[in-house]
């Protein structure tokens, strides 16, 4: 039996182009003689759809697109994902489906059974859980076939609370009561890079418990804040991953089952730095969204600083130099080395930048409101005024040049508040927003891993938002390895202020960290969205009540 996989880029609600990716794969497949070409979880109509579901004529352009490539799998097989009715007059109108297309018909389905409701998921919002297990028949081999969850019903949260099994039933389990010879898993399994070696594993585990071999299938690209890293495997009954696709590409590969069910070698996997994977993931993030969305350009400010700096390679690295555009808005407190560095990334990346001082702007606020200020002390206003300036600044030439702004703030800075709401804070996307500060700098060894890129100068500098004489960030902030450190315990492993340790960490530090994490959601609330490397984001993956009280 020959099988093809292929690992697409899709476009959510854009029917006619993801169904003629997938048409293109399916004539690319026949031509290499395959039996059955395998496509990922929602595929049709792109994934995730979100509230599109609850309309009519969009589960409608859903079905028509599995009648027009139905059509098209004339002497081979094809399964794909895809939103189907559900006939009962009971539950959620629809199933998160599997369906498996031959002779221009639809000749099994398969409906997922266990819909996450934890981080960025809501699936049960949608679908009705299955409660059958059925298993196919195909070239005289019984063929489980799952949708993402149901393979990984062992999941476990990082965090002490839930660490336990997600759910009360294994559809694993239920299949393997029908002695099936081969798991189908079709996903859209969101990049994470601090799980990036915890799904593999989970793959190889019920390969190797159960003796059979393991077909998983990943979308690639990104929609809007989720990025798919692709990376789709096969896995033979031994536990080893046989063959991996490429991360965040589009990849399609047509292989003999029988070489994996007869022990044929394994070709090798290669293991990829969780370093590289977050730029890859990053630049594919910045790509899709601009590309998707119908967007050219990009502005951002550049300050001289590291995360400016690593926001304006990503985004060269994305869109490219030309579609890529820098202003730097120096004040009365700005550094000359700022500056020159600034325009020596601009220059070395061929990036055009302009240089438009706020320092008139900046006197005219404070002359206007020094009648109101009269007899008060100079503090954070006036630095947040400096901040909101150049964001005036920025959307100015955003609106007139027609160019998306890129907020270039990190998840340290954004964990804890050090930002100005409707300042450096504003954008139409988000960056580095999921990244911690201590990751930025590793990001930037990488980038300069063969020439200096970003300016050694910027790279080694201490970190200053530079809003007033001498000012760094350590005036207001924890060291950023012992911050990062605090702000991913209380995060993503959600830690009770009394179990966060780690050196140079006390209760009185961690209780103002986590005071001040608290007190600034309402900015978090307001924020652009935030490109997804971890496991925990802010955003739809973090949703917390803005006026509790704990």
């Amino acid at each position: 039996m020959k099988i093809s996989i292929a690992q697409i880029n899709y476009h959510i609600g854009n029917f006619e182009k993801n169904k003629g990716l997938i048409i293109s794969a399916i004539e690319k497949a026949r031509s290499e003689r395959s039996d059955m070409i395998i496509f990922s979880e929602l595929c049709i109509p792109g994934y995730p759809p979100l509230d599109l579901l609850d309309r009519k004529d969009f589960i409608d352009k859903c079905n028509n697109t599995v009648d027009d490539i139905a059509s098209h799998c004339r002497g081979i097989t094809a399964i794909v994902g895809s939103p189907t009715i559900n006939p009962d007059q009971a539950g959620k109108k629809l199933f998160n489906s599997a369906l498996v297309l031959s002779e221009g018909k639809i000749i099994f389905e398969a409906h997922k059974a266990l819909l996450p409701t934890y981080d960025i998921f809501d699936e049960y919002r949608y679908f009705e859980p299955s409660r059958s297990f059925p298993v196919f028949s195909f070239m005289g081999k019984k063929i489980a076939l799952t949708i993402c969850e149901d393979l990984w019903d062992e999941q476990q949260f990082d965090n002490e609370f839930e660490k336990r099994r997600l759910y009360t039933i294994s559809p694993m389990e239920e299949l393997m009561k029908h002695n099936p010879e081969l798991f189908i898993n079709i996903s859209a399994s969101p990049f994470s890079h601090s799980r990036i070696k915890t799904k593999p594993d989970i793959f190889r585990k019920k390969a190797l418990m159960h003796g059979i071999p393991v077909i998983q299938v990943n979308q690639t690209g990104a929609n809007t804040e989720l990025i798919f890293e692709g990376a789709s495997m096969i896995i033979n009954n031994k536990g080893e991953i046989w063959k991996r696709l490429p991360y965040f590409e589009e990849a399609m590969m047509t292989f003999d089952l029988q070489d994996i069910t007869e022990g044929k070698k394994p070709e090798g996997d290669i293991e990829r730095n969780h370093v590289e994977l977050i730029h890859d993931a990053l630049v594919t993030g910045i790509r899709d969204y601009f590309t998707k969305s119908g967007l050219k350009s990009c502005i951002l400010g550049l300050s001289g600083g590291i995360d400016s700096a690593l926001c304006l390679v990503l985004a060269v690295e994305a869109l490219g130099n030309k579609n890529a555009r820098a202003v730097l808005m120096p004040s009365r407190y700005s550094s000359d080395h700022s500056v020159k560095d600034a325009v020596m990334l601009a220059e070395t990346l061929g990036v055009r930048y302009d240089i438009v001082s706020i320092e008139k702007p900046f006197t005219a606020f404070e002359e206007i409101l020094s009648p109101l200020f009269e007899g008060m002390k100079t503090d954070v206003t006036e630095e947040n005024i400096q901040a909101r300036i150049r964001a005036v600044i920025l959307m100015a030439v955003s609106n007139k040049y027609g160019c998306i702004l890129l907020n270039t703030s990190n998840k340290s800075e954004a964990s804890v508040g050090y930002g100005t709401l409707y300042g450096d804070m504003a954008g139409g996307l988000s960056v580095i927003g999921d990244v911690y500060k201590t990751e930025i700098y590793k990001l930037a060894h990488f980038i300069n891993r063969e020439r200096e890129i970003i300016p050694r100068n910027t790279i080694n500098k201490l970190p200053s938002a530079e809003l007033k004489p001498g000012q760094l960030d350590t005036d207001s902030l924890p060291e950023y390895a012992i911050l990062d450190n605090i702000l991913f315990q209380y995060i993503e492993l959600q830690k009770p202020s009394e179990r966060i340790t780690g050196e140079g960490i006390d209760k009185p530090l961690v209780d103002r960290v986590i005071r001040m994490i608290n007190h600034n959601e309402y900015k978090r609330y307001q924020a652009p969205p935030v490109l997804r490397v971890s496991s925990k984001s802010f955003g739809d993956g973090r949703r917390m009540p803005l006026v509790a009280r704990y």
